[in-house]
C-alpha cells in the first residue's frame, strides 16, 4: 500500500504546487483507474463474444444499463460529499470530514439496498422495457440477478469510498482500488466462463467475476480509509453520521444534481437501447459493442475531469480563482488533445476494434452483419468526443463549486432537451445510423450551453 500522505503534503499539493503538476498527480492515477475499469467492463463483453453468440452480447448490453443505474447511487454521496469534503478541507474544517465521511458511507449503503431490492422485485418488466426479446430475456436475468441484485452494495460502495478518496488526495490509493478490481475482474472472467460453469451459462460466469471483482474492491478501500484516517480526517464510525442542516444541504445540492444528471443519462441509454432493439438484435449487438469501444476516449476525459475537481474544489474555498482558473484551462486543453487524437484512431481502425469483440467461430453470418454494423456506428458515435471532454469539465467545475444548480440545469439541457428529442427525431429521419448520430449532436449543442454557463460563472466570481 502507498504512503500515508499528511494533511502539510496534501495542502501544499492543492494550494501552492504548479499547476501541471498537481492535476498530474491526481488526474493520471485516476486516468488509469478510469481506463482498467474501462476495460473490465468490456471484459464481459469481449469474452462473452469469444462464445459467437450475439445475443449473449446483446442480453449484457441491455442488462447493462441497470448496472450502470449504480453510478448514480455511489455519486449522491460520493460526487456530493467528496466535492463538500474537499472544500472542508481548504477552509481546514477537519473535524466535519468525519461527519460527512461517516454520513455518506451509510447513506449509500442504504440507497444501494433499496435499489437491489427494487430491481429483484420488478427485474422482468425492467427487462422487457429494456428491449429485452424473448431470446435474450433469459440471459439478461441472469446477469441482473449476479451482477445488479447481489452486486450492487459492493459496486455502489467502492465508487462512493473511491469519490472521497481523492478528494481528500488519496488519488493514487483510489486508482488502485479501481484499478484492481478491474484486473482481477479481467482475471476471472475466463476462469469462470470456460473452466468453471458448464457451456450455455458463459453469462453467469462473467456475472460472478464483475460482482467478486466489485466486491474485492469495496474491502480494499475501506481498509485504506481505516489506516489513513488520522491523517485525512475521514471516519466509518456510524456514531459519527449526525450532520448538521448545513453540511446536509451541501452534500445534496452537489449530490442530487449528480445523481440526477447520471439517471437522466441512464434513462437517455435505456431510449437507445430500445430504438435500437427496434431494429434487430445484431444491431442491438453491434451498439453495445460500440458503447463500449467509444468509451476509451471518455474515460481518459472523464479521469483529466474527476482529478481536476479537487484542485478546482479546494481553490474555490480558499477564494484563490486564479489558480482555480488555470486547473480548468488546463485540464480542458489536455483533454481536447486527447479527443481529437482518439477520432482519428476510431476513424482509421474502426474495423479491426469492432472485430475483437465478436468471433465468427457461431454463427459467421450473423457474426459478419454484427461486424458491419459495428464499423459504420462506430465511426459515427466517436465524433462526440470533443464535445463530450467539455461537458465533462464543465460539469465537474460546477459540482466542485459546490453548484448543483448549474450541474441540473446543464443536465437536463443535456439529456432531456437535447439528446431524447434527438433520438426520435433523427430515428425518423435517418435510422440506425441517425441514432449514432444524436449524440454527437445533442454533446455538441449542450457543451457551448455549459461552456457559456461556466465562463460566466468565473467572471462574476473574479468581479
Amino acid at each position: 500500500m502507498a504512503k500515508v500522505q499528511t494533511k502539510e503534503e496534501r495542502d501544499a499539493l492543492f494550494s501552492s504546487a504548479p499547476v501541471s503538476k498537481a492535476l498530474m498527480t491526481m488526474a493520471v492515477p485516476t486516468i488509469i483507474s478510469q481506463l482498467i475499469n474501462l476495460i473490465y467492463n468490456m471484459a464481459d463483453t469481449f469474452f462473452v463474444g469469444r462464445v459467437g453468440n450475439p445475443i449473449m452480447i446483446a442480453a449484457v448490453s441491455l442488462s447493462f444499463t441497470l448496472f450502470l443505474f449504480t453510478i448514480p447511487l455511489n455519486g449522491l454521496f460520493g460526487v456530493g460529499g467528496g466535492s463538500y469534503i474537499a472544500r472542508l478541507i481548504g477552509l481546514k474544517e477537519y473535524d466535519r470530514v468525519k461527519h460527512v465521511s461517516a454520513f455518506s458511507f451509510y447513506g449509500t449503503l442504504l440507497i444501494s439496498f433499496i435499489y437491489a431490492l427494487a430491481v429483484f422485485i420488478f427485474m422482468e418488466p425492467l427487462l422487457w422495457v429494456l428491449g429485452a426479446s424473448t431470446e435474450t430475456i433469459g440471459y439478461a436475468k441472469q446477469y441482473v440477478m449476479i451482477v445488479v441484485v447481489f452486486g450492487t452494495i459492493p459496486t455502489a460502495m467502492s465508487g462512493m469510498l473511491s469519490h472521497i478518496l481523492r478528494n481528500v488526495g488519496y488519488s493514487k490509493q483510489s486508482g488502485y482500488g479501481l484499478s484492481g478490481g478491474g484486473i482481477l475482474n479481467i482475471i476471472l472472467d475466463p476462469l469462470f466462463m470456460f473452466v468453471l460453469m458448464p457451456d450455455g451459462y458463459q453469462v453467469v460466469g462473467a456475472a460472478l467475476a464483475t460482482a467478486l471483482s466489485n466486491m474485492a474492491s469495496m474491502i480494499y478501500f475501506i481498509v485504506i480509509l481505516k489506516k489513513t484516517q488520522h491523517e485525512t480526517g475521514l471516519s466509518l464510525d456510524i456514531r459519527n453520521i449526525r450532520v448538521t442542516g448545513q453540511d446536509a444541504a451541501e452534500i445534496f445540492k452537489v449530490g442530487v444534481p449528480s445523481a440526477i444528471t447520471t439517471l437522466l443519462m441512464d434513462f437517455s441509454n435505456m431510449f437507445l437501447n430500445r430504438s435500437m432493439a427496434a431494429h434487430g438484435d445484431l444491431q442491438l449487438a453491434a451498439f453495445g459493442i460500440v458503447g463500449k469501444i467509444e468509451r476509451l476516449s471518455n474515460a481518459i476525459c472523464l479521469g483529466i475531469s474527476m482529478g481536476m475537481l479537487p484542485l478546482v474544489a479546494y481553490n474555490y474555498a480558499t477564494k484563490n480563482y486564479q489558480r482555480m482558473k488555470e486547473f480548468i484551462k488546463a485540464a480542458t486543453i489536455a483533454g481536447l488533445t486527447i479527443s481529437l487524437v482518439s477520432i482519428t484512431f476510431y476513424e482509421i481502425f474502426a474495423g479491426g476494434l469492432v472485430r475483437v469483440f465478436i468471433s465468427s467461430k457461431g454463427d459467421a453470418q450473423a457474426a459478419a452483419a454484427t461486424v458491419a454494423f459495428g464499423i459504420s456506428f462506430l465511426r459515427v458515435r466517436c465524433l462526440n468526443a470533443p464535445f463530450t471532454l467539455l461537458n465533462f469539465i464543465t460539469t465537474n467545475s460546477f459540482q466542485a463549486m459546490g453548484k448543483g444548480s448549474f450541474a441540473l440545469i446543464q443536465a437536463i439541457v443535456r439529456q432531456v432537451v437535447l439528446y431524447m428529442p434527438l433520438i426520435f427525431i433523427f430515428d425518423k429521419l435517418f435510422g440506425q445510423i441517425g441514432l449514432m448520430a444524436s449524440y454527437p449532436a445533442s454533446e455538441l449543442f449542450s457543451s457551448i450551453v455549459a461552456v457559456v454557463m461556466l465562463v460566466g460563472l468565473i467572471r462574476k466570481l473574479k468581479k
